[in-house]
């Protein structure tokens, strides 16, 4: 077998020797892709049904909105709303838009989950969405995600974004489907799309969805970066971000290296509202605030149309002062990059206050399309 070694002294066989794509798809039982729906015309439903039973769900859903007017989506399982399966009210949630306060909430809810505040409708624009569900018949079904709405187009007016967490009071049955719904006076546009994943404990397959398109460590220089990706449309990103002691503010994100005006985001530290968003900015701002912040995790889903703009969605974990006497902080955040020509096929990661990263800094990108 031929060896290559890579960064940190990691080994691979060439690419005829292995049995499967590169990365992660030579995984046995990671994400599967179980299904996908895309809207060919205007409709205010995305449906993802015949779902085999599995553990858990991720579901990625990429809405662009009708113009003629609002939508306010919604999640249903097994499309059960008032009047089906014998029950009603069988939906609760939790939610924040742009980190209000307090919390929006709904119970005995007919209609389904909302992840941005029950308050919250889109205007037009597009909105992305990834979340989790956790799926065993003889117990609720319990979700969690991130939604993002890229509001007016460019650069110059920042994203909303949305958190929220709901429940499924059902439990005899296992999610035999998935369901987006717009219940406001407009409609998803053609093309909107939502694909549903699933994993399973006892998963041997190998057709994972997520390839592995970079894995780099830091080696010197001011930035981390993934180096030149292949274009896929959905992109997942991770880093974990070692940082040269001394007061830091943020880490700045950047796409094709572009360093112009086209970013705009907005986030959250420590659950508090939302600061002034940031606006025609030349870097994607990832900020955990002053102070010494040694250690980062990020993880971040985006949309890539080269159409669209590309829309971001996120968390992310700073350590602070080592040690458990000090809490960690943490950050939601939601961006969005201008460009409607090009899809991403590198991302760059430099440090604010001039500082660098330490060497065990590290980059990994899954895509798919």
């Amino acid at each position: 077998m031929t060896i290559e070694w890579l960064a940190g002294n990691r080994i691979r066989g060439t690419s005829t020797e292995r049995t499967n794509t590169t990365g992660i798809g030579d995984t046995a039982g990671g994400w599967v892709e179980l299904g996908r729906t895309t809207l060919g015309s205007t409709g205010n439903n995305i449906d993802v049904s015949s779902l085999p039973d599995k553990r858990y769900y991720m579901f990625l859903t990429h809405a662009p909105t009708d113009s003629s007017g609002y939508v306010l989506d919604r999640y249903r399982l097994n499309n059960d709303s008032s009047g089906t399966n014998g029950v009603s009210g069988k939906y609760s949630y939790r939610s924040s838009l742009n980190g209000s306060s307090p919390d929006g909430t709904g119970i005995n809810q007919n209609e389904g989950i909302i992840l941005s505040d029950g308050a919250s409708i889109h205007q037009a624009g597009e909105i992305f969405t990834m979340g989790y569900i956790a799926n065993k018949s003889d117990k609720e079904k319990l979700l969690i995600g991130h939604t993002m709405h890229n509001d007016t187009a460019g650069a110059g007016t920042a994203p909303d974004r949305g958190e929220g967490v709901g429940k499924h009071a059902q439990t005899s049955n296992p999610i035999t489907s998935v369901n987006c719904v717009n219940t406001n006076n407009s409609g998803f546009a053609s093309g909107s799309e939502m694909i549903v994943l699933g994993w399973d404990p006892a998963d041997t397959h190998t057709a994972n969805f997520w390839e592995e398109l970079a894995s780099v460590e830091y080696s010197g220089g001011t930035a981390l970066t993934s180096g030149t990706i292949p274009a896929k449309k959905y992109l997942w990103v991770q880093a974990y971000l070692k940082i040269a002691s001394g007061t830091v503010d943020s880490n700045l994100w950047r796409f094709n290296a572009d360093i112009q005006n086209h970013y705009a985001a907005r986030y959250s530290r420590d659950g508090a509202t939302d600061p002034t968003p940031n606006a025609s900015i030349s870097h994607m701002n990832i900020n955990f605030g002053a102070g010494t912040r040694n250690n980062q995790l990020i993880n971040m889903f985006i949309i890539n149309n080269s159409a669209n703009e590309k829309l971001v969605t996120g968390s992310g974990i700073s350590q602070g002062t080592s040690g458990s006497g000090t809490a960690p902080n943490r950050l939601e955040f939601a961006s969005k990059w201008a460009n409607t020509t090009d899809q991403i096929t590198s991302i760059q990661c430099t440090q604010g206050n001039s500082l660098n990263f330490e060497a065990g800094t590290i980059m990994k990108v899954w895509g798919s399309d």
